[in-house]
């Protein structure tokens, strides 16, 4: 609302503000400083010229016929400019040829003798702006503070700017040329600029003309409140005139309807900022899953031409090898036979050098027999080469590249939203590790409506019915927590706002067949020291203290074993299971959420629930070996030491989620050794 109470000239807020013939309101002091004088007998214009500055509505070559030595008035320049960039004019003296403009709306109009005071002061306008700066004065901020602005102490009463003490210190010092500016406190200062109350509404309804009369009709042709006295003198005689008091009611009833219409318009104005931030964060996150979608599909064609030339690559290089062997098998047999041609040759010449023609005649008939032949291998053909060094293979990629070339978003016609095709499960990264699976997919290809969410799904190890594990945004997920040695089927979907789409093709994925896990950090006690990765464990402690496993079994066969390192003095550490919020600062098996079995270098005992049972004789040394065998498909717990088994079968019944537990003091310390098969011995 503040805009509404600041002058169009000044920029502050209304001081004794008078009401313009076309509704808009100006200071008193501000309409006396925009007043311009007119030459005699020429109107001022209706509508402001365009020009250079805001009041330049008198014709430039007009204003150049005229000057200061033959007009008797001054000059149209202006010499001051308010802070709100309109500019204003020197004072006039007499009101005689002058005119007044507008700063809004620029139309101008002619002062008759009365001068300013034949404007009607908005006393209204007065009161709502006391009002208002009523209610600011109680908390007035700080108008130089950079982020959360402070209470003002202080307000400049020439500045007109509210300080808090280290901005007022900072920005305007008591020195130099500030040190003559008046300091005031903020609610001082601004009752100094309210207008009393009482006084606004004694002179509220006096009228203009006759300062002793009130108003108390209206003139609705002049559209003015009006006195008795004002309809006495006639100016208002034949004009059509209504009580003050029921125009006053129905402009307000008016002005409410009108107001109505408004609040619903600024209601739906506000829903549509709603509506366009929303609009905004989704073009921001449709922007980026396209452009991830447009990644992967160009990717894709990288991929598949990658593969491709990987393949014509291939070819070339067998076609590249198959004619290098014939050139070299041609090359080594021409080289064996034109050695044996030579050799033959040779020898002819030095037989045809003999003089002993008996001798001669004896082999000649051979020889010649012999060259007929060798010069017969040298037929047509036997010369040549086999192949030629030219490659008979090509490839046409100007279709290819055309088609590259021509990639381009094709223009959706206004069709009915579509579901999310069925995402694809990439093989590649999905893994599994232990007894976590990881999978991740993609969506392959890009869509009008954008993808927002997916939905993965496992079964129950034991081909049982679907459940959800994952829903969200991400394309990658980890599962912890499955069964182990067991095979687990696993699809997604994917949906947006048109509905929810088809499953992706099934992938089953196998966990480890045993169990590795080590001992966690997080959940054991304080006094735990944990090394070698998180297998070997002891304790800084005399008394007992708990860490538990990694891993948590809910069924399936488990063995494990502890490898004891160290054994001093004879204590008595406890192995077995528990739950995740067993007590850690006991021997474990003191409470109900553990199994256990203590045992020390003579003897051993079961005990759950504080309740030892079946002593048995046989303990620990350093070397030994515990190990426990944890069956789930009868619900069983045994302990072994050195591989044999060490009392009866210590617990039945067992149900839910178990941890592989030890509790024990600074005088042992055990390695855990994990990814056992069950001894057949045992079994």
């Amino acid at each position: 609302m503040e805009e509404e109470l600041k002058c169009p000239v000044c920029g502050s807020l209304f001081k004794e503000p008078i009401i313009l013939p076309c509704s808009h309101n100006v200071c008193l002091a501000c309409a006396r400083n925009i007043i311009v004088q007119t030459p005699e007998g020429e109107n001022p214009p209706q509508n402001r010229c365009s020009g250079t500055s805001d009041y330049d509505y008198l014709d430039m070559d007009k204003m150049s016929m005229y000057s200061e030595t033959d007009s008797g008035y001054g000059s149209y320049t202006p010499c001051l400019k308010s802070p709100n960039g309109v500019r204003v004019f020197p004072p006039a003296l007499v009101h005689r040829h002058c005119s007044i403009t507008c700063p809004l709306c620029h139309r101008s109009v002619s002062l008759d003798e009365r001068g300013l005071r034949g404007f009607q002061r908005n006393r209204l306008l007065e009161a709502i702006v006391s009002r208002y700066q009523q209610s600011r004065a109680a908390s007035v901020k700080c108008q130089l503070c950079d982020r959360n602005p402070v209470d003002a102490t202080v307000m400049c009463e020439q500045c007109d700017v509210f300080y808090c003490s280290p901005c007022q210190q900072r920005c305007h010092p008591s020195r130099g040329p500030l040190a003559k500016h008046r300091l005031l406190p903020p609610n001082q200062a601004q009752a100094g600029n309210a207008q009393p109350a009482g006084a606004s509404a004694r002179k509220q309804s006096t009228c203009v003309d006759h300062e002793t009369e009130n108003y108390n009709m209206y003139c609705v042709s002049c559209k003015t409140p009006v006195c008795y006295q004002c309809l006495e003198e006639g100016k208002h005689g034949k004009h059509d005139v209504k009580p003050l008091a029921a125009m006053w009611k129905q402009h307000k009833c008016q002005l409410s309807q009108a107001l109505n219409g408004v609040s619903d318009k600024a209601k739906e104005a506000k829903e549509f900022l709603v509506q366009l931030k929303n609009l905004l964060q989704q073009i921001q996150e449709n922007g980026v899953e396209f452009e991830a979608c447009l990644v992967a599909q160009c990717d894709s064609l990288i991929e598949a031409l990658t593969r491709q030339k990987a393949k014509l690559l291939t070819k070339v290089t067998k076609e590249k090898e198959s004619k290098l062997k014939t050139v070299k098998d041609q090359i080594t047999h021409c080289t064996m036979k034109l050695r044996q041609t030579t050799g033959m040759m040779e020898f002819c010449l030095e037989v045809i050098k003999e003089n002993d023609p008996s001798g001669f005649l004896q082999i000649s008939d051979a020889l010649i027999k012999r060259v007929q032949a060798s010069q017969d291998q040298w037929v047509k053909g036997a010369l040549e080469p086999k192949v030629c060094p030219e490659f008979a293979l090509t490839v046409n990629t100007d279709p290819l590249m055309q088609s590259i070339l021509q990639l381009d978003f094709t223009q959706n016609k206004a069709e009915t939203p579509t579901v999310p095709p069925a995402p694809l499960l990439q093989l590649e990264k999905c893994c599994m590790r232990n007894n976590s699976a990881t999978l991740a997919w993609r969506i392959t290809t890009v869509q009008a409506l954008p993808v927002e969410g997916y939905v993965l799904e496992l079964d129950d190890g034991n081909s049982g019915p679907y459940r959800e594990v994952y829903v969200g945004k991400e394309t990658i997920c980890t599962v912890d927590g499955l069964h182990f040695n067991s095979s687990y089927s696993a699809r997604v979907k994917a949906y947006n706002s048109a509905g929810v789409g088809a499953y992706s093709k099934v992938v089953v994925l196998k966990t480890s067949d045993v169990a590795w896990f080590t001992f966690d950090p997080t959940s054991a006690h304080r006094d735990i020291v944990l090394s070698n990765e998180n297998q070997t464990v002891t304790c800084n402690s005399y008394d007992d203290r708990v860490v538990l496993g990694t891993a948590a079994f809910s069924k399936g066969v488990h063995y494990w074993e502890l490898s004891v390192d160290r054994y001093d003095n004879h204590p008595d550490p406890a192995f077995g299971v528990a739950r995740i919020n067993t007590m850690k600062d006991m021997m474990l098996g003191k409470d109900d959420k553990a199994w256990a079995m203590y045992v020390d270098n003579n003897r051993s005992w079961f005990m759950h629930n504080n309740s030892h049972t079946n002593r048995a004789e046989g303990g620990i040394t350093k070397g030994s070996t515990v190990g426990i065998l944890l069956d789930l498909t009868k619900h069983t717990l045994t302990f072994f030491i050195n591989k044999q088994q060490h009392g009866p079968m210590a617990f039945e019944n067992l149900e839910g989620v178990f941890m592989p537990a030890v509790s024990l003091n600074r005088n042992v310390q055990v390695t855990l050794i994990t990814g056992l098969e069950v001894p057949k011995s045992i079994m």
